[in-house]
């Protein structure tokens, strides 16, 4: 009877260090945070440069989840997200005006750039004043395609023409209401102009006969900016472990990683943990 006892008070044990020993294996695939990033991170390449250095380090798991920057900002305002990872500096600091983070990090830049077809209908290629090229793009009625999603890229374009003073619109105005990449390819098909961020352009393969056209204008300045959702506002934010990723990004490591991804020798983002150029 006593051996009997025993034999059942170890298998009950032995039971208990089985549940115990899933508990802690599941608490520890629980290690992962949610970004809500832009479609232009994920689309150029750079999280799959990135992310894979930051786990190795850290063992923190980042989850993407890739939307237009207003879209990531209203993930971050519903608490969907730990971190957001976005670029558009006006819609960021309101988003830490309203609480829902305590601070804005800049963490690196590039720029826009305008693509057309190499048949240039609106005669812009060459010119380095992107309001004008937007006036002569409207004038001459050429294809646009526009993001139309509320995304950083979007917002861009959309202070654009406003600065030419023009509301764009018509069968030459195209929305395609989606990210970066499929917008290129819109653009692409239709041998229209376009607004891209230069990382996923220099990503972007189905280029058919589109090229830059207009570069390097003060007013397509890009930056991103990186912010853990406050858990003050939203208490199952994984904070702590958002911040990590946050500090690890501004750091001397994670922005030498930024700088290091490269398509074809050419560098798609350049490291920038203070406000130089904005």
């Amino acid at each position: 009877m006593t051996m009997h006892i025993t034999r059942r008070l170890f298998g009950a044990v032995a039971v208990a260090l089985t549940v115990l020993g899933a508990a802690g294996g599941a608490a520890a695939q629980e290690k992962f945070i949610t970004v809500a990033s832009t479609t232009s991170t994920e689309q150029s390449g750079l999280f799959g440069h990135l992310l894979p250095l930051f786990t190795a380090k850290t063992g923190i798991e980042v989850r993407v989840v890739a939307q237009g920057t207003g879209q990531a900002l209203d993930t971050g305002r519903r608490g969907d997200a730990d971190v957001v990872f976005v670029h558009d500096r006006a819609s960021e600091e309101a988003f830490v005006a309203e609480g829902f983070a305590t601070e804005r990090h800049p963490v690196m830049y590039n720029d826009y750039v305008v693509v057309g077809p190499a048949s240039d209908p609106a005669g812009i290629a060459g010119t380095s004043d992107v309001v004008e090229a937007f006036k002569r793009i409207a004038a001459a009625e050429a294809p646009f395609a526009s993001r139309g999603d509320d995304s950083g890229t979007h917002k861009a374009e959309l202070r654009l023409w406003k600065e030419a003073g023009i509301q764009p619109g018509g069968s030459w105005y195209r929305e395609t209401g989606s990210g970066m990449g499929p917008t290129l390819n819109t653009a692409a098909a239709m041998d229209a102009y376009a607004l891209a961020d230069r990382g996923t352009w220099l990503s972007f393969s189905n280029r058919q006969t589109l090229g830059i056209v207009v570069e390097g204008d003060r007013r397509l300045f890009n930056q991103y900016g990186v912010m853990v959702v406050n858990p003050a506002k939203h208490p199952h934010v994984k904070a702590d472990l958002g911040q990590a990723f946050v500090d690890w990004l501004v750091s001397a490591e994670g922005q030498e990683a930024i700088a290091a991804y490269k398509i074809d020798g050419k560098q798609l983002f350049f490291p920038n943990a203070g406000d130089a150029g904005a």
